[in-house]
């Protein structure tokens, strides 16, 4: 795996830390975000989606990461591009 460090929350005190990499050998975004309370957990894991199932499989998650990440999402996904067209 080869994981490109792309940004972490400008505003990151010492106990959290969304961050954002990418896996440029499979052209993927990592991401690590803060764990959603029970509410929208459950809430996320009614959604339907035409053509899933519903619920959240075990190895999925569903994580939060702030609206001022945007641009650091933004420069994951050009680098994630840029890795698939290589």
């Amino acid at each position: 795996m080869t994981l490109r460090f792309i940004g972490i929350d400008p505003n990151t005190g010492t106990g959290e830390s969304p961050t954002v990499w990418v896996d440029e050998s499979k052209s993927e975004l990592v991401i690590q975000g803060w764990k959603p309370d029970r509410d929208l957990e459950a809430e996320c894991a009614a959604f339907e989606v035409p053509g899933h199932a519903v619920g959240i499989p075990n190895h999925e998650a569903v994580v939060r990461i702030p609206a001022r990440m945007v641009p650091i999402l933004r420069k994951a996904c050009d680098a994630a591009e840029r890795a698939q067209l290589r």
